[in-house]
């Protein structure tokens, strides 16, 4: 159960800093902060995900952060009123290096929407 002053404290953040939090969630693997940062209709798009929902999500993507050594923002900027643009870097367990981009929508201090474009090798 989510604990009301969690969310409140959430909807205080500005939307950078809530998914600089979920992206911190997702490497640490903390299922219950990714619960708390993602919104109830939370939907997903990448390459591989058309359109999945906040628990396939969860179920498909989340666990995927042990096949990485490293994950390093480079860029993250707010975009109009609830949209965010992240550039992030990570490294394989193999010793590949890769980019991607991610447009994310952030209302009431939860992700309401994330759209990944996936980059090439570093």
């Amino acid at each position: 159960m989510i604990a009301s002053g969690d969310l409140i404290q959430e909807a205080q953040m500005s939307s950078t800093d809530v998914v600089r939090a979920s992206f911190e969630a997702y490497r640490a693997q903390d299922h219950d902060a990714a619960e708390r940062l993602l919104a109830d209709g939370f939907v997903f798009t990448s390459p591989q995900d058309d359109h999945i929902s906040k628990a396939q999500f969860l179920e498909r993507c989340f666990p995927t952060a042990d096949r990485m050594t490293s994950q390093e923002i480079l860029q993250l900027v707010g975009a109009g009123e609830d949209g965010v643009f992240i550039l992030y870097e990570y490294e394989l367990k193999t010793g590949e290096r890769h980019r991607n981009t991610e447009f994310i929508t952030v209302r009431n201090g939860q992700l309401t929407e994330t759209q990944v474009f996936f980059g090439g090798r570093v």
